[in-house]
């Protein structure tokens, strides 16, 4: 799939949320700017499905990349 923009949201509430959750939404290439940031994120405007092996590896890039800033902040690199 390729993406113009990947959008990180941390969504919910104390009520409703006791652990973190983040939401990752991928924007599809070609979509308008008037129907990009929030238009993109609301699911009635279309939701992108994936395949696990697609998001296995957006996991495994993720971890990476995590892991790689945390080596960063503590110098390691």
């Amino acid at each position: 799939m390729d993406l113009e923009a990947q959008y990180l949201l941390s969504l919910g509430s104390r009520q409703g949320n006791a652990h973190v959750h983040w939401h990752i939404a991928g924007l599809p290439t070609g979509v308008p700017y008037e129907r990009q940031q929030f238009p993109a994120l609301m699911a009635e405007n279309g939701v992108l499905t994936s395949t696990p092996e697609q998001s296995a590896d957006t996991g495994r890039r993720l971890r990476e990349a995590i892991s790689g800033g945390q080596r960063a902040q503590r110098g390691w690199l």
